[in-house]
């Protein structure tokens, strides 16, 4: 479902189209339940000319029947309208979230570091709902507008022909009124949904800081930070206000002014003889002329409802249009996975980073063995996870799996086989039982349990209040670091994979759970084939093979035994890690 940003107006329609039966069927139904407000004019005008003509008072029942029979077909035809019509409106609603939903799911990470949850969030919710709003509000005031238009230039052709010129007044001061305020009304528009977003994500941030803020008295300098926020929304939402505030006046009194301008024609032709107009044609004319001044202003005060809603097509947009996304269509699907990963002259410089976040490294990694890699912050040691992992591209080189260039790969499928146990677990709000079988439909107790056991987990989970179906709060806040810990362990046991991604999962654990969590790892990395990030040295000291990596380069690499005999940077490290402990 693709929106283009540049015509939102364009894109609306093309998505109400999605359902062209629907539609049809409610426009019809719309049509149909609309003509009593441009035929009871005509209903109006016959009974004031049988009156000013001495009329039977049976044919002014017979008009009167002619009037319910129009009002009770509205009910029935008005409930088809709004079955079809709502049905249209809800699934472009949930398939615009769909689509954000995917398109999200196939941005790279890049994008996701560069955009705050919270504005992603803002964009799901909001702004889709600012699109069904614009739907509701704004769709009925045209098609009215554009039935009694249709009908009162029908009739008045009809009845009095020369009057037509009058109303062609109508339209076009309409018209050229929304065109003057379209691009004071957009930017403002895009001002304040900016301005929003920027709040939105203000406020998200307040929340995750929340233990850091409260840690160090910084209260009010987070409530500082949102209140400048709220404070440019404020600000931006006034003047937005004050325009649509503009447009509400412009417009009432410019369509009255032709009302009542209308009346007075009508009324002047028939006293003066220049037309042959009856006392009930002028009623017909005016009153004709009052709906569509009426229909008018209606669809000109819903100009700030119709702006705000192209405003969140167009934000919309900027997600479905956003080039950064991971390519996998069409490449080679992977069924099996060895384990085998070779890195080739691999560097990769971030987006507009100056330097290169790893330089020329070069591994031959054979399956089921353990590759630690150590170095100081900033030396490249989850960057390397990240491109392996398929996150990041390299900016020259390549990285292979089994042999065959990982960017000639579907990695949607390569990652079937891989499972990632990062720093800070990630759960979700869901029981123990959904959080460990994330993404495996068909696991079983038979599968979760012995998982959790050799996770060092069961033992724990028993003792919740109901086990396996003990909810465990939004990102396993009901659960401690180490049980967090230790349920992502059992998760990536349940989906047996064949390459297994650490970085730093025991660092943040104090020692009881660390000892608990590598007991755990140790029966998960086995004949695995894992790469650990490791900022703890003793953590990874029966690893195949440990890389030093120092501002991107390998500068040393060996067993651990081997590294301490060199007496290089690894030996400095372990010896300060040794000394502090």
């Amino acid at each position: 479902m693709l929106l283009n940003g540049s015509h939102p107006a364009r894109s609306v329609l093309r998505l109400l189209m999605r359902r062209p039966w629907r539609m049809s069927l409610a426009v019809t139904a719309f049509a149909f339940k609309e003509v009593p407000l441009w035929f009871l004019p005509v209903v109006t005008a016959a009974i004031i000319d049988l009156v000013a003509a001495d009329g039977s008072v049976t044919a002014v029942l017979g008009w009167f029947a002619v009037a319910v029979l129009l009002l009770v077909q509205n009910y029935p035809n008005h409930i088809i309208y709004t079955r079809n019509f709502m049905t249209v409106v809800r699934d472009t609603g949930a398939g615009l979230r769909n689509a954000l939903a995917a398109r999200l799911q196939s941005l790279s990470i890049g994008y996701h570091s560069r955009v705050s949850a919270s504005i992603v969030q803002t964009k799901v919710v909001r702004d889709v709902e600012n699109v069904e709003l614009m739907l509701q509000q704004v769709t009925h005031p045209l098609l009215s507008a554009a039935m009694v238009l249709i009908g009162a230039l029908a009739m008045t052709a009809i009845a009095v022909p020369q009057f037509l010129p009058v109303y062609a007044l109508a339209v076009p001061i309409a018209i050229g009124l929304r065109a003057g305020l379209r691009r004071r009304s957009r930017a403002r528009n895009e001002v304040f949904r900016r301005e929003m977003e920027g709040l939105a994500a203000r406020v998200g941030e307040m929340a995750s800081l929340i233990p850091v803020t409260r840690a160090h008295g910084l209260e009010q300098t987070a409530v500082s930070r949102v209140a400048n926020g709220a404070e440019n929304v404020r600000r931006a939402g006034l003047h937005l206000d004050m325009l649509n505030g503009h447009v509400a006046s412009i417009s009432w009194v410019t369509m009255q002014l032709l009302g009542a301008g209308c009346l007075v024609l009508a009324a002047t032709f028939s006293l003066t003889g220049l037309l042959p107009i009856s006392p009930g044609e002028v009623v017909l004319l005016s009153t004709y002329f009052a709906l569509l001044t009426q229909g008018l202003t209606q669809l000109m005060m819903l100009i700030p409802v119709g702006a705000r809603g192209l405003e969140s097509v167009r934000s919309i947009a900027e997600v479905l249009e956003e080039p950064d996304i991971e390519q996998n269509e069409g490449k080679r699907a992977v069924d099996t996975v060895a384990g085998r990963i070779t890195i080739e002259r691999v560097s990769h410089r971030y987006h507009e980073s100056e330097t290169e976040a790893v330089r020329e490294v070069s591994l031959d990694i054979e399956p089921g063995t353990t590759v630690a890699f150590v170095g100081p912050s900033g030396s490249g040691k989850s960057t390397l996870l990240n491109l392996v992992l398929g996150f990041s591209r390299p900016t020259s080189g390549r990285i292979l799996l089994d042999g065959v260039d990982m960017q000639r790969l579907d990695l949607r499928t390569a990652r079937r086989s891989i499972s990632v146990v990062p720093q800070e677990s990630v759960l979700f709000e869901g029981t123990v039982r959904e959080n460990v079988a994330y993404g495996m439909g068909d696991a079983g107790e038979e599968q979760i349990i012995p998982a959790l056991r050799d996770a060092n987990a069961w033992q724990f989970v028993r003792e919740l209040p109901d086990g396996l179906d003990t909810v465990v709060g939004e990102r396993g806040a009901r659960l401690s670091g180490g049980q967090r810990q230790r349920l992502a362990i059992a998760r990536a046991l349940v989906r047996d994979p064949r390459i297994l991604l650490l970085d730093e999962a025991t660092s943040a654990l104090d020692p009881e759970a660390e000892e608990l969590v590598k007991e755990a790892l140790g029966r998960l990395m086995r004949g695995r084939t894992t790469l650990v990030v490791a900022h703890r040295l003793s953590t990874i000291r029966r690893a195949d093979r440990i890389v030093v990596l120092d501002q991107g380069r390998i500068i040393e690499q060996g067993t651990h035994g081997e590294l301490l005999k060199a007496s290089g940077r690894y030996a400095q490290m372990h010896l300060t890690q040794t000394e502090t402990t």
